[in-house]
C-alpha cells in the first residue's frame, strides 16, 4: 500500500533515483495506490547531469509493493520494495529500460509498453 510520503524506488533510467509519493490519483479522498495506480510524485533523489532533476513534480505508475497483493486465483504477490516508474502526460514511460521484475496487474491496466521493457512479469 502506497500513501502520502511513501518513498519509492525508481526502476528505469529516467534519472530519477527516488521518488516521494504526495497524491494518490483515481479518487476524490484516495488513501492508498496499490500495483498498477499512477500517483503523483516529487523526485527526492537523482542522477546529476538527467534530464529529471531534484524537486520535479513527476507522475508515475506503482510496479512493486512490499505489502501483499491478493489476486483473483487466490495467490498472493509480493516484491522486497515499494518501486515505480515514471510516465508522462500520455502514461508512456520516460525511461527507456525497465530494472527488476514487473507485476502482471500492469497488463489489466493498460500499460503494455512497460510490460514489453520489463526482463520479468510475475
Amino acid at each position: 500500500m502506497i500513501q502520502l510520503r511513501t518513498i519509492l524506488n525508481v526502476a528505469d533510467n529516467s534519472g530519477a533515483r527516488k521518488l516521494q509519493c504526495f497524491k494518490v490519483l483515481g479518487g476524490h479522498h484516495r488513501r492508498y495506490a496499490s500495483l498498477g495506480d499512477i500517483v503523483v510524485c516529487s523526485v527526492r533523489d537523482a542522477i546529476p547531469h538527467a534530464a529529471i532533476k531534484k524537486g520535479e513534480v513527476v507522475k508515475a505508475v506503482i510496479i512493486r509493493i512490499h505489502q501483499n497483493h491478493m489476486r483473483r486465483d487466490g495467490s498472493y504477490v509480493r516484491f522486497d520494495d515499494n518501486a515505480a516508474c515514471v510516465i508522462d502526460e500520455n502514461n508512456e514511460p520516460k525511461g527507456t529500460r525497465v530494472f527488476g521484475p514487473v507485476a502482471r496487474e500492469l497488463r489489466e491496466k493498460e500499460f503494455l509498453k512497460l510490460i514489453s521493457l520489463a526482463p520479468e512479469v510475475v
